[in-house]
């Protein structure tokens, strides 16, 4: 069986789907530490004046080292979906699909959540559903008996729900591999491979493409049938660790 593991995102990009789409299990990581200004509780939209930031205001802690995107209240005394509501307005109301597509987000964005991991994970399930995507979702805050950090932590998780394949962020070869090649990985009998990503285009308002921004603007441009192609077309063969090692010289 085939999992992948991540931080719940706010308003993911495309190649987040995309490993959601690869995997028979995508578990949503939500039990580590909320790093402030990280995709967590931020993402792009495209605007009349090019990038813009949509950012969710989190109550503040005494130590934001012991929030947790599960335990994260979100701030809404400062009526931040209602502006980001509008935002998504005024940047997509001419495309094809706003009329079929902004109810749904306005639904969606003006409950309100307990937690960061609450309305992440609300949003994504919604969007994987209208993509049409089957893949199941679990909770790592849900899970019993995962032990260890970092690494030991991911392959625990992988044991816990019988993975044999675990499909990661590129980006988070750094500390997989901090100690070893393949790290926890090489020595649990889990296959370990990369996601491998190249960013599609699509139509878009507003003159050149503009790469990395949320599904939402895929969606609004292209509908719901069309994103799911679009997002296929820019996935490549997931690279094994040794594969990515050796491309990006990792000693």
């Amino acid at each position: 069986m085939k999992a992948a593991i991540m931080q719940p995102t706010y308003l993911p990009w495309l190649g987040y789907f995309d490993m959601i789409d690869q995997v028979d299990v995508f578990v949503f990581f939500d039990d580590v530490q909320l790093v402030k200004r990280s995709w967590g509780v931020r993402n792009r939209i495209k605007s009349h004046n090019g990038e813009l930031m949509l950012t969710v205001p989190v109550k503040k802690t005494k130590s934001l080292k012991e929030t947790k995107y599960a335990g994260a209240e979100i701030n809404y005394s400062e009526n931040w979906n209602r502006k980001h509501l509008e935002s998504i307005k005024r940047s997509y109301s001419k495309a094809k699909y706003f009329n079929l597509f902004f109810p749904v987000l306005e639904k969606l964005l003006m409950k309100e959540y307990i937690s960061v991991a609450e309305l992440n994970i609300s949003i994504i399930k919604e969007l994987t559903g209208l993509l049409n995507i089957k893949t199941e979702f679990l909770r790592s805050s849900e899970l019993k008996d995962i032990t260890g950090k970092k690494d030991e932590r991911l392959v625990s998780i992988c044991k816990a729900i019988n993975a044999g394949y675990y499909l990661s962020a590129r980006g988070s070869a750094a500390y997989i591999e901090k100690s070893n090649p393949g790290g926890a990985f090489a020595s649990s009998g889990i296959e370990l491979y990369y996601h491998n990503y190249e960013h599609p285009q699509y139509n878009q308002l507003y003159g050149d493409f503009l790469p990395y921004m949320s599904v939402i603007d895929l969606i609004f441009n292209e509908g719901y049938d069309k994103a799911l192609e679009v997002i296929r077309s820019g996935r490549r063969e997931p690279l094994h660790f040794s594969q990515l090692r050796s491309e990006e010289n990792l000693n």
